[in-house]
């Protein structure tokens, strides 16, 4: 296993595969064979050290997701430049704030557009020398760079192949490999210092069994831990990697690429899930009937393949049609080839769990942090529970505090926060990292993830409640896409709801009421009194503390852009609850 990222550079070259990456150029889907990625990283390597950057100097790198990225860290890695990787949806503020405080003395970026971004925050950042932008660009200014001119085409000589061998036999575990800014749900970015052994841990005890057979699609953000660390992995088994254009482009991505692996987040199955109920939702009575026996029957046999087990003879008669009707077809709209998704960085409903387990296509839930390189606990093909994140991976200790809050001990935890030693000395006592998370261990071993501590609500009453859960059992009613529990200091909880408008529109137009927009339809006094009443029915299994008594319908989806969510989807609670004060407090007020 690797010590180091540069030795699982050299690990991953060692496959020779001709298909090592995979990118969308001109209309299809086209590789790059490990012989080019080599030669292209050997010279990005070479420029940057002719550039005056040397092991330990700090390079960001501003972009979404392209080979282009995973060439200019592999560059990185294998010459001891600490990476420090930025969303491309931060404003240039946030990137002023990150390089500033890093101290970069380069940037890499993709287009021009988060190239402008640069030039407007450039003169208040004496330590940044230069940009290198991925995509053609015009310039005057010396110290813009396009990559291309970097990379060229001619041939490693044989003292750069052996300047390059040198320097990955010179980094050690303990070298610090990555400068990560939380996205920060709550307060200001940290600077999250991963070193060189600890990925190359996760990478070797995450316990996921790719192979040099699979095909990976890559979308998540790169610029996150889980996306990075996965792709590692990926390079590792010798799995081939396809980026996707954009997040946009994901659905027709896979169809083209036809994956057999992919990290995502509950969101992305929370859309396609929604999108196929809404399908069926207006589908012929029997079509629609002969979709809910299908997934039912897939539902079933559940508890059968969680353990390998074989289905009784009826059920497995029922399900072969069932799966030859349906389910099938439902699979050939994610490439007809995935054997499996991994899930991070926010719960997976149970709903979901099951819906995709039934259609053939399981889910193995994780759970980790930034701060943990990040898989700490995850689910296995075969050892899979669902609606926990599975079991602690090997080498990691995990304990339960006296508050029930979640403690990670293992060469996956981090090094500390850059310039923070205070927040660090916080974090990490007598060698554990108190996660901020509240979870439960079931008698097995396996970890169900509560809530976050600090999202705890304590209502006027004293009662406390957790909001994540009853988010999650919202989001199962066909008409919330999204949901934020209010309860904190308040006599009763309530909720903001982000309506699934389409579902909403169908309901509308079967009642004969007519709305112009959204924003219209979400004032409606009698789709509104429809909401609510099907919220309290969602609720009905709650204790009567924890049930959500009123809702106020929002008119539009979170955004990034706005700061209601992070990168990763997330909903940043303590912004939207700011932005919307006045909307909570009319819910009180009535």
């Amino acid at each position: 296993m690797p010590e180091t990222l540069a030795r699982l550079f050299r690990h991953t070259i060692a496959y020779g595969r001709t298909d090592m990456m995979l990118t969308k150029q001109d209309g299809e889907y086209r590789p790059i064979a490990a012989c080019e990625v080599e030669r292209q990283v050997g010279r990005l390597r070479s420029e940057l050290f002719r550039a005056g950057l040397s092991k330990g100097d700090r390079c960001a790198l501003l972009s979404e997701n392209r080979w282009e990225w995973a060439v200019s860290d592999f560059a990185m890695m294998t010459s001891g430049i600490v990476n420090v990787p930025l969303y491309p949806t931060l404003t240039a503020e946030q990137i002023h704030y990150m390089l500033e405080h890093s101290g970069a003395r380069v940037i890499m970026v993709s287009t021009t557009e988060q190239l402008e971004k640069i030039r407007t925050i450039w003169e208040r950042l004496p330590l940044l020398e230069g940009v290198i932008i991925f995509d053609k660009c015009t310039s005057d200014d010396e110290r813009i760079v396009e990559f291309a001119s970097l990379i060229r085409e001619e041939s490693l000589s044989s003292d750069e192949k052996k300047s390059l061998e040198s320097s990955i036999n010179e980094i050690q575990g303990e070298d610090l490999a990555s400068i990560i800014y939380t996205s920060g749900t709550t307060g200001t970015p940290k600077g999250v210092m991963l070193t060189h052994a600890n990925f190359a841990s996760n990478i070797r005890d995450n316990g996921y069994e790719f192979t040099a057979n699979d095909v990976a699609l890559s979308f998540l953000p790169l610029c996150h831990v889980a996306e990075r660390m996965a792709d590692y992995a990926y390079y590792w088994h010798g799995t081939t990697v396809a980026y996707a254009e954009s997040l946009d482009a994901v659905a027709q991505n896979i169809l083209e690429v036809r994956p057999t692996i992919a990290l995502a987040v509950p969101r992305f199955f929370e859309k396609i899930h929604s999108r196929v109920m809404e399908k069926m939702g207006t589908a012929s009575p029997i079509r629609r009937n002969l979709f809910n026996w299908a997934v039912q029957t897939g539902i079933e046999a559940i508890p059968y393949r969680l353990i390998g087990d074989p289905l009784p003879l009826a059920l497995k008669l029922r399900y072969a049609m069932a799966d030859k009707l349906v389910l099938r077809k439902l699979r050939d709209r994610l490439g007809g080839r995935m054997r499996y998704f991994v899930s991070g960085a926010a719960p997976l409903g149970l709903h979901l769990a099951e819906f995709f387990y039934a259609v053939g296509i399981p889910i193995c839930e994780a759970y980790g942090l930034t701060e943990t390189s990040p898989v700490v606990t995850a689910n296995h093909l075969g050892k899979m529970r669902l609606g926990t994140v599975g079991k602690v991976i090997p080498n990691v200790e995990v304990k339960i505090a006296h508050d029930g809050e979640i403690l990670v001990r293992g060469p996956n935890v981090m090094r500390g926060y850059y310039k923070m030693d205070t927040a660090t000395n916080e974090a990490i006592i007598d060698g554990w990292f108190y996660t901020g998370d509240i979870g439960e261990i079931d008698q097995e071993g396996y970890l169900k993830i509560t809530d976050r501590k600090k999202d705890l609500l304590k209502t006027s009453g004293g009662k406390y409640i957790a909001p994540q859960p009853i988010e999650n059992l919202l989001k199962s009613c066909d008409y919330v896409s999204t949901a934020v529990v209010i309860a904190e200091r308040r006599n009763f909880p309530s909720a903001l709801i982000v309506p699934n408008f389409e579902k909403l529109r169908q309901w509308a137009k079967a009642n004969n009421i007519s709305a112009e927009s959204d924003s219209e339809l979400a004032k409606d006094s009698e789709l509104s009194a429809m909401l609510e009443s099907e919220v309290q029915k969602t609720c009905a299994t709650l204790a009567s503390y924890e049930q959500v008594k009123k809702i106020a319908i929002l008119e539009r989806e979170f955004s990034i852009d706005r700061g209601e969510i992070t990168p990763t989807m997330k909903v940043r609670r303590h912004a939207v609850e700011k932005l919307y004060a006045s909307v909570i407090d009319e819910i009180y007020t009535q």
